[in-house]
Formats: structure tokens, sequence, C-alpha cells
């Protein structure tokens, strides 16, 4: 049984002059790519139980509806922000915020799309706006509130897998 030969991973934004350029995604083929990032948004004790005891609201509105709003708007405008990023047709997201553990909120971002190029970076994108917006809805509340980590949990479709997507 043969291996197949995986090419050694370099940068890909470069052309051979070392100059910054847009990957050519022309040649690949179209299949179905997932992505899941996921970014953590960690509250003083004494916040994460006001946000609690209101229902995750503040005066400024319900945080969570309005992370989800604003993380979904940011996966669309992905190619707007990250210079070499591909305008993608966005077949699906979904983000998901709930408690882990009694300070933290996980954020989890999943997007999918049917096309010759990933959606990895619509995902972190989509994920860490929306931990943003939730600081932005409870700074009121404390400026010691911490973004992240933020990673790609996992991503299928492509040339590589990684992680879990589902």
């Amino acid at each position: 049984m043969s291996k197949k030969k995986q090419a050694k991973p370099g940068l890909t934004h470069v052309d051979a002059e070392g100059r910054p350029t847009m990957v050519d995604v022309s040649a690949k083929e179209v299949t179905v790519r997932d992505a899941r990032a996921q970014c953590q948004v960690r509250f003083p004790a004494d916040v994460a139980a006001e946000l609690r005891r209101h229902g995750m609201s503040t005066k400024k509105g319900a945080v969570i509806d309005t992370a989800i709003i604003a993380g979904t708007m940011a996966v669309k405008r992905t190619s707007e922000l990250i210079p070499f990023c591909h305008p993608l047709p966005i077949d699906g997201c979904r983000i998901g915020i709930d408690w882990s553990g009694e300070n933290v909120l996980l954020v989890e971002c999943d997007v999918r799309t049917t096309h010759r190029t990933g959606v990895e970076m619509e995902a972190l994108t989509g994920a860490t706006v929306a931990a943003l917006t939730i600081y932005d809805m409870c700074k009121a509340l404390s400026h010691k509130l911490v973004i992240g980590p933020a990673r790609l949990a996992g991503k299928r479709g492509g040339k590589r897998d990684f992680g879990r997507v589902d």
C-alpha cells in the first residue's frame, strides 16, 4: 500500500519573489468545507454572578443574542477584514455561547461553505467578534474581562482535515 506524499507546509500567501499574494484556488476541487472555532471570555466571579442573576442582560441589552448577531455578521464580512481571504458564499453559520465553568463563557462558531477554499478564517473571525461583543456589552461591569484563547477547533474538507467539527 503506497502512502500519499504530502507537500511540506509552507507560506501560501507569498509569491516566488516573497511578495504578498492571494492564493489562486481555481484549480482546487469544489467540496463541502466546515470549520469550528472557539474563543473564551473570562469574567471576575462577581460579574459572572451578576450576569446570571440578570438573565445575561446588561443596560446595553441581551448579551448573548447581540454577540450571536455580531459574530454572524463578521463571518459574512471576513474577506473585507483579512486581506487575502477569498469572498465566500456562506452556506451556514451557527454561533453557540454557553458557560464553561462558573466564570467562563465559551463561544463556538461553526461555518460551512461549498467552495474551493475553507472557512477557517470565517469561523475564527465569527468567534472572536462575538467574544469582543460580549466584552463590549459587559465592560461597564468590569474591565477585568479576559478574551481568549481563540483557536481553530477543527476543519473538514480540502486537503487536510483537522480536529473536530461535529
